[in-house]
């Protein structure tokens, strides 16, 4: 018998969120990793926000409603809170009863900015490392590093002289512009809608855009982001950005080894690394130079004669599986925010969901 589409709504409701999340859903085992690293960060918190006025959003609901935002691309703070207000998923993995108001998007900003003073997002996500549970998941002694461009929030006909010469006719839109035959470079201009963000390109024939660089360090035995930074764009920044993952990382005396590509196949790199007692498994650059001779690396037999080179070798490129679930999933690969510190706080937390995405499964039983 064909059922009736007549719409009949109960007074009163008694189902509640928890009721309605299935019992094997994924973001379950999240939400248990997530809960346990936030308690670890309660005193934190308590440092951040006074003991007099109106309660703020609570950071925990704040950290837990960012991470729901790079788990299932959601675009925007804006999109978010109109998410929170009817997916029950959404509400019980933020802490939100059924009936609960939820935040205004700009309340919701300005209270996030509050979190990047305490550089909450690393020290979250070194909370979920510690973990008693996680410590057999983590190497101690093989790691890799690489780095990556976030493209900037900000448009190349932003990039105008520093002195002023090219400023627009007047307001409303850009008016049009042809850049052939201008030279224009970082030292003489900069974006007025992002002065943080450096015209970058990764390579001979790409196009030079307006970026960020994003680094991660990848312990080698699960694949999992041990730590991450944002930087500048130019052409030492990786190799900066790899010795300060290192001196962050606690390893007081015992040699690690690290794997990289060939951009850090460099001698100064290399000799700073061994100075770090860190044996450098680094590709071989080996191009040719214009005068058609092999450029001279930095690398020789005493590293590359051992097994373990190989291996670091072949593992090393599964850092780019993180880089490419925070561009696409986690939506960094434009970045929707401005200024070094708001962006770098952002790729952090998005290297940590992807950790929180991988941890369950290697949890699990086999």
């Amino acid at each position: 018998m064909r059922g009736s589409d007549d719409r009949r709504e109960g007074l009163f409701s008694y189902v509640s969120c928890e009721a309605r999340v299935p019992g094997d859903h994924p973001l379950r085992a999240i939400r248990a990793i997530v809960d346990e690293a936030l308690e670890v960060l309660s005193g934190e918190f308590e440092a951040l926000y006074s003991t007099v006025g109106r309660p703020s959003i609570a950071p925990e609901k704040l950290l837990r409603a960012l991470l729901l935002q790079a788990f299932y691309s959601v675009r925007s703070e804006r999109q978010l809170m109109e998410q929170l207000d009817y997916n029950l998923l959404f509400r019980w993995f933020v802490g939100l009863a059924m009936d609960a108001p939820v935040w205004d998007a700009t309340v919701f900003t300005k209270n996030r900015d509050r979190l990047l003073a305490g550089e909450i997002a690393a020290k979250f996500m070194a909370a979920v490392l510690s973990h008693a549970r996680l410590r057999r998941l983590l190497s101690d002694d093989h790691f890799s590093v690489d780095g990556t461009l976030i493209e900037a929030w900000a448009s190349l006909k932003s990039f105008r002289p520093k002195d002023g010469s090219a400023e627009p006719p007047g307001p409303g839109r850009n008016a049009a512009a042809n850049f052939h035959g201008q030279k224009r470079s970082n030292e003489t201009h900069a974006s007025t809608s992002d002065p943080d963000a450096k015209l970058y390109r990764k390579g001979d024939g790409q196009a030079s855009r307006l970026a960020y660089m994003g680094h991660l360090l990848m312990e080698n035995r699960n694949g999992l982001i041990v730590d991450a930074a944002l930087t500048q764009a130019n052409g030492t920044a990786e190799r900066a950005a790899a010795l300060t993952l290192l001196d962050r990382l606690a390893s007081p005396g015992r040699r690690i080894t690290l794997g990289a590509d060939k951009a850090y196949d460099v001698t100064d790199f290399v000799h700073a690394l061994r100075t770090r007692t860190v044996t450098p498994h680094i590709a071989i650059d080996g191009h040719r130079t214009k005068t058609g001779s092999h450029r001279k690396t930095a690398i020789d037999r005493r590293t590359t004669r051992h097994l373990a080179y190989a291996v670091s070798l072949r593992v090393r490129k599964r850092i780019e599986e993180a880089f490419g679930w925070i561009k696409t999933v986690a939506g960094m690969r434009k970045t929707r925010h401005r200024g070094t510190t708001r962006v770098g706080w952002m790729f952090t937390l998005a290297a940590a969901a992807y950790n929180l995405v991988r941890i369950p499964k290697l949890l699990a039983p086999a």
